[in-house]
């Protein structure tokens, strides 16, 4: 869809979710949306004063319901367009009558998904990471999630961002001057050394921010834990008792969970992610084979893994012991020995005794998830991090673009600009913002190249 078609409809959505409730929001976003107002509620109000009106239908004039409403005038908007709101009561006939209403008003339409927040990013309101930030803080379970999505939310990544791309710009723009005033070696020399001293703080913030890309990661998608084991080990009871619900099927039969099950647990404000798993067992069943090819790869995924073995009855077969630990860093295991409520305590110094049915040292086990995940996500003075892989993957980009700067020939000035040119652009593409203009107005504004 284009800039030019977002700007010529009028759009308008409930902003509650479905459902019975007391009150209920619609909200329209466009050039129509003080007409709306007016055709449905009468006279319009002041800008920003809530007023209570009675709600007709446009065309049959049958009163619809007795609701606030609110006008915002563009551009101090959430969109930057004028910004129509009815708070009505919550009821489904109510909201139904109301939507209907809005759909006859020439130039108004439903709203696709997001489609407010794109003319809120379009108009300049709102950057991607901070779009981002808003459905994440929308979709938020944990106090942890909710903090950081309301920064992020709020610009703050894309402050960051904006810093570090108008100080690519920057080296990019003493570049250019350098390729200007080649007859003159001192002034170029002195403007390519400045652009590498910004390049490498450049290189080095960048690459700490990227370091704690895993942090905000957690924190949105949750410190995974996975728990294996040999099928029967009571891998199932113990993610039930951890969720305090029948979150999986648990039965005495071999082979009952073939695929992952999951719940989200909110310790501590931190949200985890905890994964039952098949049986891992030597087995003639594709779908079997599937299901532990499923537990191998989860366990590769995992910030902590959970393993359960009973001493006599039920163990990882010594065939498949390889490769279950070959590419698993065995400190972010914990091995318990599970059922301990069925036979005397293990005395094994490597695996502790464990009972989700009793209870036996799951106050243990919650406190070491509860502080591995907090390890994971380190101290609260911690800097901004990323949030999202796309994040992740632009700023290694650009950071890579940076590096060949560093590393290239200052004999070829013009690739070096590219360098730095292709750095800014994929921080450009983070945030949305992209302005080759820029470079331009900092070469000018720097140098007195009108001589």
């Amino acid at each position: 869809m284009s800039i030019v078609s977002l700007a010529a409809e009028t759009i308008f959505a409930p902003a509650t979710p479905p459902g019975k409730s007391a009150l209920a929001v619609i909200r329209v976003s466009g050039i129509q949306a003080a007409a709306a107002l007016e055709a449905i509620a009468g006279r319009l109000p002041e800008p920003r004063v809530t007023a209570l009106r009675t709600l007709r239908h446009p065309t049959t004039k049958q009163p619809i319901d007795q609701a606030l409403v609110l006008y915002f005038k563009a551009p101090a908007t959430e969109t930057g367009e004028d910004i129509a709101e009815f708070q009505i009561h919550g009821g489904r006939a109510v909201m139904t009558a109301m939507l209907e209403a809005l759909g006859t008003i020439p130039g108004c339409r439903m709203a696709e998904p997001g489609e407010f927040a794109r003319r809120a990013f379009h108009n300049g309101k709102m950057d991607l990471t901070a779009i981002e930030g808003l459905a994440d803080l929308i979709d938020s379970e944990t106090e942890g999630q909710r903090a950081q999505a309301l920064t992020q939310a709020s610009g703050a990544l894309d402050k960051l961002y904006d810093k570090w791309r108008k100080e690519m710009v920057e080296a990019q723009a003493l570049v250019e001057a350098a390729i200007d005033f080649a007859d003159e070696g001192d002034v170029a020399t002195d403007a390519v050394t400045r652009a590498g001293a910004i390049t490498n703080t450049l290189v080095a913030c960048i690459g700490d921010h990227v370091a704690n890309a895993h942090r905000g990661e957690i924190l949105r998608s949750g410190f995974k834990v996975v728990i294996v084991g040999p099928p029967n080990a009571g891998k199932s009871t113990l993610l039930n008792a951890l969720a305090r619900r029948e979150a999986a099927i648990v039965s005495d039969e071999p082979g009952t969970t073939r695929d992952v099950v999951e719940v989200r647990l909110d310790l501590a404000g931190i949200p985890v992610l905890v994964s039952d798993t098949a049986g891992i067992r030597e087995t003639e069943s594709a779908v079997e084979r599937e299901g532990i090819r499923r537990t191998l790869q989860r366990m590769a995924e995992a910030d902590l893994i959970i393993m359960l073995q009973e001493s006599n009855l039920h163990r990882i077969p010594a065939s498949m012991v390889k490769s279950v630990w070959s590419n698993i860093d065995r400190t972010k295991v914990l091995e318990f020995e599970s059922k301990c409520d069925l036979k005397k305590a293990s005395t094994s110094l490597k695996r502790l005794p464990i009972s989700a049915l009793k209870g036996t040292t799951m106050a243990y086990l919650v406190s070491q998830i509860a502080d591995r995940a907090k390890a994971a996500l380190g101290s609260d003075d911690a800097v901004l991090a990323p949030t999202q892989a796309r994040h992740r993957a632009h700023l290694n980009q650009a950071a890579e673009h940076l590096k060949v700067f560093l590393k290239g020939s200052k004999d070829d000035l013009e690739l070096r600009a590219e360098d730095l040119r292709l750095a800014a652009t994929e921080l450009g593409r983070l945030t949305g913002k992209i302005d080759p203009e820029e470079v331009l107005g900092a070469i000018f504004g720097r140098f007195c190249i009108g001589k």
